[in-house]
């Protein structure tokens, strides 16, 4: 059953949602648009009823034509990849730091875990922001600050410097995903799936790069070194960005900022398409995390005793997969979004057997990790897609509640990566992404006729 906030505006031919037409009409100044905005500044509901959280009251987020050129939506990519990317510099390189500071497997793993979390509180409370403030300021300020962490990572003395430094990478390296919602208000409604599809596999894409890139140049150079050259990427790509992205009003100037943030609990509570995403990303991030973390546990012990770089090339697999799930977005254009969720976590269950029983059969693990990327990749996406069609007023708040279940999700899957590899190893890992990934299945058929649908 569609709930009444998830319907769509008829002026649109069904291809926006309802506070798209307000939106649009609120921002014309006519009689019109003040009937859609309301006296207090709000988006009305159906029947002139207020909606369940508050609007912003700037520029107009559904452009009638496409404000998103192909050089933009590069950078776009480009910059969200090597932003979120930072999270994951670490992996590869837990061997090599833990045996720099005379730490163990489960020690050293937290690092990780560290991050992710640094992670959910700057989506948290950062990343809604973007309802509230110039993104053309904010996402450079931010990429900005995300190079001092970095900076501060590769000077840190001991252990417990480097997890508060990736705790303050984690806050500060969410450009990213303020990046994913502006890319979905620069694109029109027929092309909003391929555009935020293609962000969103920039996003993973620079997470597996970072692996690649993390592992050769440790190996040549050191693992201090990954992070000073993550700083000053950060930095020129920041300097691109202000000059990049187009000048567009802070959505409100009257919105406070503990309101803004109490909108997204309520988005939450009102929203069962938001709810059931957010069980989707937890799953998806929590096995994302489980392979990647312990791969490298993997790697690095008999029977492959692979080097730093060789590890770091492992990326390339799931960089295989990742761009095969790019076109994900259009299966939501098209209107094949539940089919599409179904048919990935299938594919995601799969690959965890297959990994699982060719774990030291280098050929069959490779084909097994390409899947798996696939599949987390294509569910990541539509599950984006789905969510930013919930409300144009409120994207960046709505991919708070997304992005925050994502990476508590990580950070649950890298801790229980940890503890179950120092019981079992590789099959009890195996085992336990197989289950997770089976009971996201089972969700996803009890929901495909109910909070699944559009």
């Amino acid at each position: 059953m569609v709930e009444p906030n998830e319907r769509r505006a008829s002026g649109d031919g069904g291809c926006g949602t309802r506070e798209d037409t307000a939106t649009a009409a609120a921002e014309d100044g006519t009689a019109a648009g003040e009937a859609a905005r309301g006296g207090d500044g709000a988006v009305r509901g159906e029947g002139g009823g207020p909606a369940p959280y508050p609007a912003a009251d700037g520029a107009a987020t559904t452009p009638s034509r496409s404000l998103m050129t192909r050089p933009l939506l590069v950078l776009f990519a480009v910059a969200a990849g090597a932003a979120v990317g930072s999270l994951y510099y670490a992996q590869p390189l837990l061997d090599v730091i833990g045996g720099d500071f005379g730490a163990g497997d489960g020690t050293v793993g937290l690092l990780v875990t560290a991050t992710q979390v640094g992670y959910a509180l700057g989506i948290l409370f950062i990343v809604p922001l973007g309802d509230l403030r110039q993104r053309r300021v904010l996402i450079p300020v931010m990429m900005v600050l995300s190079a001092l962490a970095l900076g501060a990572c590769a000077v840190a003395p001991d252990i417990a410097t480097l997890a508060g430094a990736l705790i303050a990478v984690g806050v500060t390296t969410v450009a990213g995903q303020i990046l994913t919602p502006l890319a979905g208000d620069l694109a029109d409604d027929a092309s909003r799936g391929k555009v935020v599809g293609i962000v969103v596999s920039g996003i993973l894409t620079g997470i597996l790069i970072a692996r690649i890139f993390a592992g050769l140049v440790a190996s040549a150079f050191g693992w201090r070194v990954v992070f000073l050259v993550a700083a000053v990427v950060a930095v020129v790509l920041a300097a691109l960005l202000y000059r990049s992205i187009p000048k567009l009003p802070p959505r409100s100037t009257t919105l406070s900022y503990r309101a803004l943030l109490k909108s997204v609990f309520s988005l939450v509570a009102t929203e069962p398409k938001l709810r059931i995403s957010m069980v989707f990303g937890i799953f998806g991030f929590g096995v994302f995390t489980m392979l990647w973390t312990s791969l490298t546990f993997l790697l690095s012990g008999p029977p492959y005793n692979y080097p730093t770089a060789a590890i770091g090339f492992f990326g390339v697999a799931g960089l295989i997969g990742a761009l095969a799930a790019q076109g994900a977005g259009r299966l939501h254009d098209r209107g094949s979004s539940v089919a599409g969720v179904g048919l990935a976590w299938a594919l995601i269950l799969v690959s965890w057997v297959v990994v699982g029983f060719g774990g030291h059969v280098l050929v069959v693990l490779v084909i097994g990790i390409i899947t798996l990327d696939i599949g987390i990749q294509g569910q990541n996406i539509l599950a984006q897609s789905r969510v930013f069609q919930i409300s144009a007023e409120a994207r960046s708040r709505l991919n708070t509640a997304y992005i925050a279940g994502n990476f508590i999700g990580g950070a649950i899957g890298s801790v229980v990566a940890t503890t179950v590899w120092d019981a079992g190893g590789w099959p009890a890992v195996s085992v336990t992404g197989g289950a997770l990934s089976l009971a996201a299945l089972i969700v996803w058929a009890a929901t495909r006729r109910g909070a699944l649908q559009p």
